[in-house]
């Protein structure tokens, strides 16, 4: 395995959400920053569909898709966070949301995506759970469903924001890479080793994904936790 089996770490909730709880701080200028940069990546086409993932368990994916979904509803934009890691979802303990009906239920037309979708507490945000596990999701997230959904959420969200699992685990990341607009790979400073995070660069990239850099978490300077964003491929 590429990546360091790291000890789990108790789950925090909603304390991961810094730029709902101490908007202010330096980290949540530092998600505004990474929004920015984001939005100043592509200068032909508006980025309205983002995938975040990592290379390996624990380097802070969730934890960033979900901050940089609030610093976007800042903005005043409508945002779908999506918790498409169908294998290990988290969203709905993030947002206390239910996680009955989320996702899958989409795909699988067994629900609308307006029944699905679930308010949070943060204006113009909302979250659409996972849903049950689902045998198959690989499947499901690279089906014909997956681009209706995405079309039929272009039309209610100005920007949509999907969490998946780690892209060394498994292939769900890398086959709905190529569904959206830009991904981000998330990073673990001092844990994520350079084999791991290049050999997840080279996945994305067969994937014919656009990277659009990645986000470097728990860097220390300055006695601070910073969030680094670092454009391009």
């Amino acid at each position: 395995m590429l990546f360091k089996k790291r000890k789990a770490k108790p789950n925090t909730n909603r304390r991961s959400l810094i730029t709902m709880l101490s908007p202010k701080s330096p980290v949540s200028e530092q998600y505004r920053t990474v929004r920015t940069n984001i939005q100043f990546s592509a200068v032909d086409k508006e980025m309205r569909s983002i995938l975040v993932t990592s290379s390996g368990p624990g380097e802070g994916k969730s934890t960033t898709v979900s901050n940089l979904a609030v610093v976007f509803a800042n903005q005043g934009k409508k945002v779908l966070l999506v918790d498409s890691d169908l294998r290990k979802p988290t969203a709905h303990y993030t947002f206390d949301v239910s996680n009955m009906n989320g996702l899958t239920n989409v795909l699988t037309k067994s629900s609308s995506l307006e029944d699905a979708v679930s308010p949070t507490k943060e204006p113009n945000l909302y979250v659409l759970a996972s849903g049950p596990i689902p045998p198959n999701p690989a499947e499901l997230l690279g089906s014909k469903a997956m681009d209706e959904f995405i079309h039929d959420a272009y039309k209610v969200y100005d920007v949509i924001l999907f969490d998946t699992p780690p892209i060394l685990a498994v292939a769900d990341a890398q086959i709905l890479s190529n569904h959206v607009d830009g991904t981000i790979l998330v990073v673990y400073s001092g844990e994520t080793e350079m084999e791991a995070a290049g050999k997840a660069k080279e996945l994305l990239q067969a994937a014919k994904a656009k990277l659009l850099g990645a986000v470097l978490n728990h860097k220390k300077l300055q006695d601070s936790q910073y969030y680094y964003y670092y454009g391009g491929k």
